[in-house]
């Protein structure tokens, strides 16, 4: 047999950060984060607000640039390669919004004009969103009329529809009630199985990420102190749960 036959294939790496650091001022955001999600891995970025995951998250969306480090998704460094980058991923940041006056239908709509190149390309687009959305008839509707959970479904449908090869997601399930973050927990697994999208999000909701998330980060002061699988983390710390490995964590520094 020859050697290519038996040896494991080695995954294709998604994203490679390395050393990132970012500043605002005198504010160090992120101060030296490293870390690695192969393709077809749900990876979270978990901590308390002012961790450095959304600021983590903007770098490799390419809307902002790191004071130091590098970073690369799919082999393309955000600085240098950022315009091939923005054609792979998509970003839903915490605080996103459709434009109000639009209904469902006409909102995705205008925004997959933007990324098709043609009318047939178009309408697929649509019409994976409204089945990511789930939202059915109400996509009649205009946006001004939906409730804070089926706006979020709107908007995730939208950073979706596309296919892209990463997705990155800031707080997804963030202010929603029980039955809309299910619902939003059960897109994102589904929809990565279906059509091994990778997808980077961030939650300051331990639990949730614990059953969401093949590997975690545990971000602290713009450093990872904890990284593995849920039960690695738990594990490492004598811990039942996330929040219980982070508390840890963060008193062993």
């Amino acid at each position: 047999m020859a050697k290519a036959e038996w040896e494991p294939r080695l995954k294709e790496i998604a994203i490679e950060a390395r050393s990132l650091t970012k500043s605002f001022g005198e504010i160090r955001a992120l101060q030296g984060l490293s870390f690695t999600v192969e393709k077809g891995e749900i990876y979270g970025l978990i901590g308390p607000n002012g961790a450095g995951k959304t600021t983590t998250l903007r770098i490799l969306a390419t809307l902002i640039k790191p004071s130091a480090g590098s970073a690369k998704v799919f082999g393309f460094d955000v600085e240098t390669d950022a315009s091939q980058v923005r054609r792979i991923i998509s970003y839903l940041p915490e605080e996103a919004g459709a434009y109000r006056n639009l209904s469902g239908w006409e909102y995705l709509r205008f925004m997959a004009d933007f990324y098709a190149v043609t009318e047939e390309t178009v309408r697929g687009a649509v019409k994976e969103a409204a089945e990511i959305s789930g939202l059915g008839s109400r996509l009649n509707d205009r946006v001004k009329t939906y409730s804070k959970g089926m706006n979020r479904r709107l908007l995730l449908a939208r950073a979706l529809m596309m296919k892209p090869k990463l997705a990155i997601l800031d707080e997804p399930t963030g202010g929603l009630d029980v039955v809309h973050a299910v619902h939003v927990r059960r897109i994102i697994q589904e929809f990565v199985k279906e059509h091994d999208v990778t997808v980077l999000l961030s939650s300051h909701n331990m639990l949730e990420v614990e059953f969401l998330c093949n590997q975690v980060a545990l971000l602290n002061e713009g450093r990872i102190i904890g990284e593995g699988t849920s039960e690695e983390v738990k594990s490492r710390y004598q811990a039942h749960n996330l929040e219980e490995a982070f508390m840890e964590a963060t008193r062993l520094g």
